[in-house]
Formats: structure tokens, sequence, C-alpha cells
């Protein structure tokens, strides 16, 4: 009987850890806020909410293939351009019915979290992390959407 519970009380140690280290339910709602400051802060062109949302060193990236050649290409925008884009109206062009926002935290530990959103034409995978307090976006890997085949 020692022996097994000398096997269970680590198991079980183990376990209190994991669940401690799970998204609280405040822990969650301030990561939903982040990623929805980065979309809808898009979509409505508010580049104040957008920079909130944002890590100043965040990285944003995007592999796409280039139709004439077939081969991959890099593409990297940085914390101000993608400030700049948003304050220039570039998310004001997909219209109000179009504006998807589906946002589900992949997973969290700790003071990191991954993010996925599915917006209008495209997929974000964010890495937020808790800097000095707040959630911020650090790095954005996004993919487009195929566009709907013309009938």
């Amino acid at each position: 009987m020692k022996k097994l519970i000398w096997l269970i009380a680590p198991a079980l140690f183990l376990n209190a850890i994991a669940a401690a280290q799970t998204t609280s339910p405040d822990e969650s709602a301030a990561i939903t806020r982040t990623a929805l400051d980065y979309i809808e802060g898009w979509y409505a062109g508010d580049a104040a909410r957008m920079e909130r949302a944002l890590h100043p060193e965040l990285a944003k990236r995007m592999i796409s293939t280039d139709p004439k050649t077939g081969r991959s290409q890099f593409n990297h925008m940085g914390a101000m351009a993608l400030v700049q884009r948003t304050r220039d109206g570039g998310g004001k062009k997909t219209p109000p019915d179009r504006q998807l926002k589906e946002i589900t935290i992949l997973d969290r530990y700790n003071n990191a979290a991954v993010v996925k959103i599915i917006a209008s034409d495209w997929i974000d995978y964010l890495e937020i992390g808790k800097f000095n307090g707040d959630w911020k976006i650090i790095n954005v890997l996004w993919e487009l959407k195929p566009k709907p085949a013309t009938q």
C-alpha cells in the first residue's frame, strides 16, 4: 500500500501543477481582448487599438507562393508598419458583413498563449505574451484563404 501511495502522490502533485497552469477566466478574457483589439482595430482602422495589442518588437510573417515561379516568398511586417496600415484604413475595405473574427485560444502556459483568428480572407496564428502585466502580440504567422471559385 505504501508503494502505491508513493507512486500516486507524484502524479497527483504533477496534476495539481498542470491544473494551476490552465487559463483562468480572467486571463482568457484578457487574451481575447488583445486578439479583439488586433482584429477589430484592423477592420475599424483604429491604429490606437491595434498598437495597444502589439508588442513593439512584433514580427508578422507570411509564406506565400509566387504564381509565376512556384517558389516560396517570405513576407515580413513589423509593429509600426502594421499600425500604419491600420491607420491608412486597409481593414475598412472589408464590408461589415464580411468582418469575420472567430477567436480560439489554442493553448496557454503561464505568460505565453497561442491564439487562432479566422478572419474574412485569412487566418492568423498569434503568439501572445504577458509583458509588464499586459497581454501583447509578439508574433503572427498568417495565411490567406483560397479565393472562392467564380462561376
